[in-house]
């Protein structure tokens, strides 16, 4: 069964399908890039879910380099079908060294709205790195592409995560009581959004 809209959707399909996944260069001056997995990447991606801090945030994780690679190919997948776009933080040139992830996930080109997600390598913590790669993947969202809502949600007892998005400008809506599971068990989370035009 179609269901069909009252009105036309805020985004139209086929704005990302239809065009390769970008390489976005970091703020002016920066070394960083958002650049689409490499399978040479594979090794530093797994590294991050062998790290008790970022292991502790998250419960899907990949256990070896080959079911990573299968990760990347859904990634790939994402993409083409619209449902998420997944990058490597990394340096721009220089080896190109994998410092985190960014994501944009649960793409809703109906209601114009995506939920974006990271995490950073430890020894690249402290460096301003996921606030710089977050700056850059919320303009690209919400200026190029064309979504009006960027949603953020973290554990109410992730204070790291809670200063990037209040850095870039994701307002704190709430507390989504008991909305995720953990390896400690249920957490709450913060709901932060930045919506096209905040400042």
């Amino acid at each position: 069964m179609t269901r069909t809209l009252s009105t036309p959707p805020a985004m139209a399909s086929g704005c990302l399908a239809g065009v390769p996944q970008p390489v976005l260069p970091g703020p002016d001056g920066d070394d960083l890039v958002l650049r689409p997995w490499e399978r040479a990447d594979a090794a530093a991606f797994l590294s991050a879910y062998e790290d008790v801090e970022t292991r502790r945030w998250h419960t899907h994780r990949p256990s070896t380099e080959a079911q990573v690679e299968e990760w990347f190919a859904a990634y790939r997948q994402d993409w083409k079908r619209e449902k998420g776009c997944h990058w490597a933080i990394a340096r721009d040139g220089g080896g190109g060294d994998v410092l985190g992830r960014m994501a944009l996930r649960g793409l809703n080109f109906e209601d114009g709205v995506a939920n974006a997600a990271y995490w950073v390598l430890p020894a690249a913590r402290g460096a301003g790195v996921a606030s710089r790669a977050l700056t850059v993947l919320s303009a690209w969202a919400l200026d190029d592409v064309g979504f009006h809502r960027l949603e953020l949600d973290h554990s109410t007892r992730n204070h790291a995560s809670c200063r990037v998005a209040t850095k870039v400008g994701y307002r704190l809506e709430g507390t989504k009581r008991n909305a995720a599971v953990h390896d400690d068990g249920r957490h709450d989370m913060h709901l932060h959004a930045r919506v096209r035009g905040d400042r």
